[in-house]
Parts: C-alpha cells; structure tokens; sequence
C-alpha cells in the first residue's frame, strides 16, 4: 500500500494519536517535516492520502511553502487523494480549495465542545454524535439533538467553508469547525491531541494571551487545560477513531 504523506509545519505539533491511529491499522506514513526544510513532493501521485497537521504561522504569512501545501493539496483533490487537515492544516485546505481564512471573533485556547450539523454528510462522517433531521413539524427534534463533540483548540484564525464543501460541525465560539468535501476532511479543531503534547503547547500559553484585556470564556489555563486532560482525552478519541475510520475509507491504493 501506499503510505499516507504528513506534513509537519512546527516541531511540537507532530502527527500524535494520528499517527498512533495509522499504525494500529497498519498504514504505512512518510513524515515531511517543514519546519526542518523538507522539500514537498512534486504532486501526490505516491501517496495514499496527505495529512496537514497544525503550526503557529498563518496561511497569509509570506512564507514560499504555503503557496506549494495549497497547489499540493489541489493535486491530491484533482486525483481523488483523500486530504485531512489539522488547524492550520484545515485552513490550508479551505484556501486551497477557493475558500479565506481570516481572524475567529476569539481565540480558542483549551478544551471545548462543538455540534454536528443535521446533514447526511455528517452523519456519515460523525455516526451517532451527529443529530437526526428534525420532522416539518419539529417533532422528535429533542430525540434526534446528537451529543456534543469533545474537541481541543488552538487557534486564533479561522476558515471559510470553500465552494462545494460542506460543514460538518460548529461551535458556540467558531462556526466552522470540520468540513468535508468528498473523501476530503478539513478540521479547525484538534482530535490529535496527547497530553504530552498539551503540555508543551501550554509552554507558547504567555505569548497566544499577551495583549488580551481579560481571558474571553473560549481561553482556558493551562493548569485547568492538563487538569481536564484526563476526562476529556477518551471522548475526543472516540471522535478521532470515528473521523479517521471514514477518512481511510478513501485511501488509494
């Protein structure tokens, strides 16, 4: 089989429980790891899939392999390659894709929870956390309310649903969360997370807060962050393994 290309753009945001995730399955990966200069493949015609994981940088910073990820990405799109991205990664896939990225209307730091839209898409992709539709008369609505998703964020930037995808989850604080478009899955929110690397992006905490008046209620501690770290981590690997599972489908041989 193939194996699936990861693209690291920082060195503390690794692949983590994805990568954890491809090798109970026995998927091979390759690591690029931007961050130490790398060179990107010409296209994605030797991979199964591509994964983008997160960074601190944005997609509109001048940086040359910003322009590069996006015309890869539009590649593996144009080939049936299935992508996922992380953060920066999903971000990176909406301006691939014809989409914007743009400031949030706050920073999300720490755990959250997010909704699944009532749409078949995100049925198929989020199984039984995402909500049954609702009757023409409302009846059966509480019924058909899907759980909350337990997702972790780090981000002060956001992406714009790109032409033809559609959005998958929401939260209070960002609207757009996942998206998907054909076997493509682009996330804002982090299911990749471990604690140890929880604790080290705890280390930046000082510098994403610096200039904030008050923590806005989307902003969490990093002392309450690792102090949930415990409760919340097995929810948020359901929702990976679940993510993950449909992503694989996609594969190419």
């Amino acid at each position: 089989m193939k194996p699936v290309a990861i693209f690291r753009h920082a060195a503390v945001e690794g692949a983590g429980y994805f990568a954890t995730f491809l090798a109970a399955h026995s998927i091979p990966s390759t690591l690029f790891a931007i961050d130490r200069g790398d060179p990107l493949p010409p296209d994605a015609e030797a991979y199964a899939g591509l994964c983008f994981m997160g960074g601190p940088m944005s997609v509109n910073d001048p940086l040359p392999w910003i322009a590069a990820e996006c015309a890869l990405i539009r590649d593996a799109a144009a080939r049936g390659v299935p992508v996922i991205g992380h953060c920066l990664g999903g971000q990176l896939m909406s301006k691939a894709l014809g989409g914007r990225v743009e400031a949030n209307p706050v920073k999300e730091i720490g755990w959250g929870t997010a909704r699944a839209a009532e749409h078949p898409l995100a049925r198929h992709w989020l199984g039984d956390m995402a909500a049954r539709p609702r009757t023409e008369t409302g009846e059966g609505a509480g019924e058909g309310a899907g759980e909350a998703a337990t997702v972790f964020q780090w981000h002060g930037e956001t992406f714009s649903i790109p032409p033809g995808a559609t959005r998958i989850l929401g939260s209070d604080f960002c609207a757009n969360q996942m998206f998907v478009l054909g076997p493509h899955l682009g996330m804002q929110c982090h299911v990749e997370m471990t604690p140890e690397m929880i604790a080290a992006w705890c280390a930046s905490w000082p510098e994403e807060v610096a200039g904030l008046a008050a923590l806005p209620a989307s902003v969490q501690t990093p002392e309450r962050m690792q102090a949930e770290a415990a409760a919340r981590l097995p929810a948020t690997r359901r929702l990976a393994d679940r993510l993950y599972s449909v992503w694989i489908g996609g594969l190419r041989g």
